[in-house]
């Protein structure tokens, strides 16, 4: 894979520890410390159904923060998990991709890997196809991995993992160069209501459990612009609470009790004519209800909702996004043009709101 060159700067120390915690420390999802890695709701009824369909040893070796699936017709997509662990989300695409699809998982820890491929002829079997691959490597060098090309993925995903990278700059933007025109990274992770200062980011604990490497959302929204995704948009937000008294005395000891965490997950478009303001062109869209699950209503972000038959209307950025997807495209109608400039719509509002109920980490 050839890319424009990215200054890529792996810490090793960290990347043992994480290959120690999530390789040999832990073996099942209940021995996490703390619930920073656990989705924090059910996921949706066709994905449940799926799950029936998931290798126990999988799932059993979960360890995510969301559901990092969008909701659209992803039959021949070809799909990129980033730190793909044992496998689960991989087998869910699996199955919404088909036999005509593909989906690669991208791991470092080679106990994670071990797992996921001695599951793959069962999955094969349930699924009657075989459409996985499962690659060792690190995220922040994406771009020395042979299996990964240029342009493409239609869509990335990944799940609590941008948090444990060292380079958090480099992945994004080797995530950019691997999709297709209008594909999409969608990813769920965890972040912080302001910068995790460096004494907490050395604790191997804190680290492994996704909370030390969280970035903070502004800080997240900037570094996702200079990749090119000019215009991050926010699907939704959980707090999380962290119980673990040992956890909570080492923020308190730091004198970083205020610190606040929240599960979010994103979409990031790669749409060149993005613009990194919601502009008014005078569009609008309109919704025809054929996406499979959704007749009622579709949702782009946590501010658009766009319900069927109903004209909306949409900032530039919005419009393009759309039209921009091949797989969203053709479940919409599309009005207006960029003839005419009308200035900005709204301010943008795409980070995370860190509310007063959402919970300190110490819970106080």
């Amino acid at each position: 894979m050839a890319t424009e060159a990215v200054a890529s700067h792996i810490d090793s120390a960290k990347h043992d520890a994480v290959k120690e915690y999530y390789g040999k420390t832990l073996s099942k999802t209940e021995d996490l410390a703390t619930n920073s890695c656990i989705t924090g709701k059910a996921p949706p009824a066709y994905i449940r159904e799926i799950l029936k369909l998931i290798h126990p040893t999988t799932l059993a070796k979960y360890y995510g923060c969301g559901l990092c699936l969008p909701d659209y017709d992803l039959t021949g997509a070809h799909v990129l998990d980033l730190g793909c662990g044992a496998g689960r989300d991989v087998y869910i695409a699996s199955t919404l991709v088909g036999p005509t699809g593909r989906v690669v998982g991208v791991d470092m820890t080679q106990e994670q890997l071990d797992s996921a491929r001695e599951q793959q002829a069962y999955h094969a079997g349930t699924f009657g196809y075989q459409n996985t691959e499962f690659v060792q490597g690190y995220l922040e060098k994406l771009a020395e991995i042979p299996e990964l090309q240029l342009g493409s993925f239609d869509l990335i995903i990944s799940n609590c993992v941008l948090n444990l990278c060292t380079d958090k700059q480099a992945v994004l933007k080797a995530c950019y160069d691997l999709l297709k025109p209008g594909g999409e990274l969608y990813f769920s992770d965890v972040y912080a209501n302001r910068r995790v200062p460096e004494v907490l980011q050395k604790d191997e604990l804190l680290w492994g459990e996704c909370l030390s490497g969280a970035l903070y959302w502004n800080d997240f929204v900037r570094m996702s612009q200079r990749a090119g995704f000019c215009d991050p948009r926010l699907v939704e937000d959980v707090p999380i609470t962290i119980g673990n008294k040992k956890v909570l005395q080492i923020f308190d000891d730091a004198g970083q009790g205020l610190l606040r965490f929240s599960s979010a997950t994103y979409r990031l478009m790669k749409v060149e004519e993005l613009e990194q303001d919601s502009e008014d062109y005078g569009q609008a869209v309109m919704y025809k209800g054929s996406i499979p699950r959704a007749p009622s209503a579709w949702r782009l972000d946590k501010h658009h909702v766009l319900e069927t038959g109903r004209i909306m209307s949409v900032c530039g950025n919005t419009w393009r996004m759309i039209k921009a997807n091949q797989r969203l495209a053709p479940h919409f109608y599309f009005f207006g043009s960029f003839d005419c400039h009308f200035g900005l719509k709204n301010k943008r509002n795409g980070g995370l709101s860190f509310d007063a109920i959402a919970a300190p980490a110490t819970g106080s």
